[in-house]
């Protein structure tokens, strides 16, 4: 049952009220094979990002799917993800969800699944193969949120530091860009530093130990999510003279860290802008929505490459709602991420007719690691719209 359009569509998470969907519905759902493909499992986002894709599988078997995931995941290069997704077309899937590892190699791959009719959902990237759709939060957006906020907090004065992830890899290199287009309005900013962490918390906090041992008078330290609670902990153990402002993560581990660093040192301030793994529960979602006759409304495309669908970056924790968060996240897992899910509903905006195809259950962001009143309290102190860079972040 594969659909002739290919559809690479990157998720990461607008955060939505939870509900149930209740528009018309199809009398018969059908049986589909989706493939999931990830070259990349040193990050519990990447767990997380898959246990939501299992999960939104089954919340779609409840609703009359037959539905059977096929999933590839390992560490791997190019080459290996390109080796993934000719053994999914090799078990006849209707869709793939792929997290692309990089943003040409995999298009030549990407295309013949299109030439077979194989609905291609790419989660957490932009990538132009020809014929495919990208929807996602704005990496850039993203980066350019937290690289605003510490450019505030030094007054727009001040040497900083750059610890980045996988050099090359499409999210970081948006994001890299999304802070220099910030940079751009901040000539007394001066970077003074700057290495890749990959996206690691031990290779972060022996960057940030080495450049804060060898880069004297730092002022600020901008990072990404899976570095920020090793740059804090160099931070932390390093004897400083002068304190640099950080950027943070909204990582349950890091929202533990935040409060004990303000145990020690009340005025300290972070940001932590959310980038769910929700993404992959999302993309499954969108796919059903295009396997059961859904077509993409292409007048909503944006972007880089003039195919993205581009949906809002559920929310950041700072100053302000810090503490709200914090007790709802001070037991969790040290790994578990922060997350947003939209419903299957939105899910069904982005296609022209704009109506679920049928009644599908939403997942709760955090359902793995909150109870039913936790869950209840998040609902009520995140936003429902999204935030974007024009917003006042606080304090």
């Amino acid at each position: 049952m594969r659909n002739k359009v290919l559809v690479l569509v990157m998720v990461l998470g607008l955060l939505v009220p939870f509900a149930f969907v209740a528009n018309a519905q199809i009398e018969d759902c059908g049986s589909y094979t989706i493939g999931v493909s990830n070259s990349f499992v040193g990050s519990e986002w990447r767990t997380q990002m898959v246990s939501n894709i299992e999960q939104t599988a089954e919340l779609f078997r409840q609703a009359g799917c037959e539905i059977e995931l096929v999933i590839e995941s390992t560490d791997t290069d190019v080459q290996g993800q390109i080796q993934q997704i000719q053994n999914l077309l090799n078990r006849g899937v209707d869709a793939i969800i792929i997290n692309p590892g990089d943003q040409t190699g995999l298009n030549s791959a990407l295309e013949e699944a299109v030439a077979e009719g194989v609905v291609v959902i790419a989660v957490d990237q932009e990538i132009a193969a020809e014929g495919v759709i990208n929807a996602t939060i704005d990496q850039k957006e993203w980066a350019k949120i937290s690289m605003q906020w510490l450019a505030e907090q030094l007054g727009g004065e001040g040497r900083i530091l750059l610890i980045e992830g996988f050099v090359g890899h499409p999210a970081n290199e948006a994001r890299m860009d999304g802070v220099a287009e910030v940079l751009e309005n901040y000539p007394g900013i001066e970077v003074v530093g700057r290495e890749s962490g990959m996206w690691d918390q031990a290779t972060g906090q022996q960057v940030a130990s080495d450049l804060l041992a060898s880069v004297p008078d730092v002022d600020g330290i901008w990072t990404q999510d899976g570095m920020a609670m090793g740059v804090l902990i160099a931070v932390n153990s390093a004897d400083l003279e002068k304190r640099p402002v950080v950027v943070g993560e909204a990582r349950a581990g890091y929202i533990q860290m935040w409060n004990d660093t303000l145990t020690e040192n009340p005025d300290f301030q972070t940001i932590g802008v959310v980038n769910p793994p929700g993404v992959g529960g999302n993309g499954l979602r969108i796919a059903m929505e295009i396997l059961l006759g859904g077509t993409p409304d292409e007048s909503q495309f944006a972007g880089p490459f003039g195919n993205t669908f581009y949906v809002p970056i559920p929310y950041a924790v700072d100053g302000e709602n810090f503490a709200d968060i914090y007790s709802l996240y001070a037991e969790a897992p040290e790994s578990f991420t922060l997350d947003g899910m939209i419903t299957q509903e939105q899910a069904a905006s982005f296609m022209v007719d704009g109506a679920p195809a049928l009644q599908v259950e939403t997942l709760q962001p955090g359902w793995q690691v909150l109870t039913d009143e936790q869950l209840a309290q998040q609902a009520e102190i995140v936003p429902e719209g999204g935030i974007s860079t024009e917003m006042d972040m606080g304090s």
